[in-house]
């Protein structure tokens, strides 16, 4: 089977599963998004995160998280909603832990994958990532020309936006590559405009992820910071502010993955219900979500912070 015979392969397999676009790049150590990666941590951006400074060589070696590594592959994932939460004036919930997580979703589908490459081509080498593993996603998608990184540092795609979960391949197969495309973000500033911490640089392409809501309401296990009251709008789980201000994301479409639906609790609850919610209402309404991560307690403390 030749080079290209392969790649459509791969390709064609990825779309049957659901994924929405594929990009290839060749496996090789990143030296460019390595300066970046060192500069960020030496200014403390990654805040409490302690784990984005392990494993700094297999973040940017592919071939140091499978030997003998030719190709990364990735994917894309739509997780856009059709329906939002009822009550506009109650706490909110960013769209992609709406349904069941994702983590579990798209690794599934990747092992398919997979297992699906090597029926059609023989034994192949190689291992699935979704979000939880020291891989440099978003610079391998604009190194594969799936989108482009914008201002708020998130991966966009010039027809669908940025609503999307990322996934890689990497294996040791040889495939076709695909090369970046242009930055279209031009002159807009709307997702730095509308940041309310001030977490995206006044150039744009940084982001302070010491100063991000998303951080604050999940990665941060403390207590929340006085100095950042009032100023969550209202999020009290990740935030979709730089996304929903972003032009490209007219182009979303609802996505077609029955997994991603939210229960149908969820959307209906109102600011009083968020306000009182017990530790069994929480078990039931998030039992198989991503909101899980911050646990009730860490939910609790992110809803009070937002009270008056």
């Amino acid at each position: 089977m030749n080079i290209q015979t392969r790649t459509k392969l791969v390709k064609d397999a990825a779309y049957k599963l659901g994924f929405e676009y594929v990009g290839i790049a060749k496996a090789e150590k990143m030296e460019e998004e390595a300066k970046h990666l060192e500069e960020w941590l030496n200014k403390g951006m990654h805040g409490k995160m302690q784990y984005m400074e392990n494993h700094f060589e297999k973040r940017i070696d592919p071939t140091k998280l499978v030997e003998g590594a030719k190709s990364v592959v990735t994917l894309m994932y739509n997780y856009f909603p059709e329906e939002k939460q009822e009550d506009t004036t109650a706490p909110k919930i960013a769209k992609y832990a709406y349904g069941k997580d994702y983590h579990f979703v798209i690794k599934h589908k990747l092992k398919t994958l997979l297992q699906t490459i090597e029926e059609e081509i023989g034994e192949v080498n190689g291992r699935c990532f979704v979000d939880s593993a020291p891989v440099l996603e978003r610079d391998w998608a604009k190194r594969t020309g799936v989108g482009w990184i914008g201002k708020n540092t998130l991966l966009i795609n010039p027809k669908q936006g940025s609503f999307f979960f990322l996934a890689e391949l990497i294996i040791d197969l040889e495939l076709e590559v695909d090369g970046p495309i242009k930055d279209y973000c031009g002159r807009c500033t709307r997702c730095i405009d509308a940041c309310p911490t001030e977490a995206i640089s006044s150039e744009g392409y940084i982001l302070d992820g010491s100063k991000c809501i998303s951080y604050f309401t999940i990665e941060l296990k403390e207590a929340l910071p006085d100095e950042y009251k009032g100023k969550f709008e209202d999020w009290m789980f990740g935030c979709d502010i730089c996304q929903d201000v972003c032009p490209w994301n007219r182009f979303s479409k609802k996505h077609n993955e029955p997994e991603f639906d939210p229960h149908t609790d969820l959307l209906k609850m109102k600011k009083e219900d968020w306000e009182e919610i017990t530790k069994d209402v929480f078990q039931k309404v998030f039992r198989k979500s991503a909101v899980k991560r911050t646990k009730f307690e860490g939910l609790k403390r992110n809803i009070d912070f937002l009270k008056e």
